[in-house]
């Protein structure tokens, strides 16, 4: 029976354990992002938490909709165990550059996929993965900007209140 369900399967077993091993990586970026909104809770960086909290839910969401399309597509959908989650930054900026090296190892992987999907000619799962690499293109940009907010504002004085101020701000368009 096994291998009738691998056979209606419309994903390659190389590509599911791809998506699987996204999926895992969406969880640990999920749980980064919380510990990030932990941290600033509780260094007083009330707006950063709730960015990070937002961004936490974001990367959850990320999550869901891979398990569901590896689902979708016949495959079998691991919910992965998280651990070795950071929960302690030496400072805020730290914060900010760790969550932009996150982005950039997630869209790299998006990458990865998407390459593999073209070797393969899968092309339903490359259609798939267009929607993450245009909301990477997104991720990226406002992580760079919310870094960016230390060189323009500075953090001397009230500047980390002012860049903890403006990081909820932050918006990205198309336009």
């Amino acid at each position: 029976m096994k291998d009738l369900m691998r056979i209606k399967c419309l994903i390659s077993q190389d590509i599911e354990t791809l998506l699987n091993q996204q999926i895992k990586k969406e969880a640990h970026s999920s749980s980064l992002y919380l510990s990030m909104a932990s941290w600033c809770n509780q260094n007083g960086y009330d707006y950063s938490a709730d960015y990070f909290t937002k961004q936490s839910e974001e990367e959850r969401m990320h999550q869901l909709k891979l398990f569901k399309y590896v689902l979708d597509m016949g495959g079998n959908a691991i919910s992965p165990e998280v651990t070795g989650i950071k929960t302690d930054f030496a400072g805020f900026r730290e914060v900010f550059e760790d969550a932009l090296e996150a982005e950039i190892a997630i869209t790299q992987s998006f990458k990865n996929l998407a390459s593999r999907c073209h070797k393969e000619q899968d092309f339903v799962t490359m259609e798939f993965l267009n929607w993450f690499l245009k909301e990477q293109r997104e991720e990226e940009y406002k992580a760079r900007r919310a870094l960016e907010l230390f060189e323009v504002i500075g953090e001397e004085g009230t500047g980390r209140w002012e860049i903890d101020k403006h990081v909820n701000k932050i918006t990205y368009s198309e336009d």
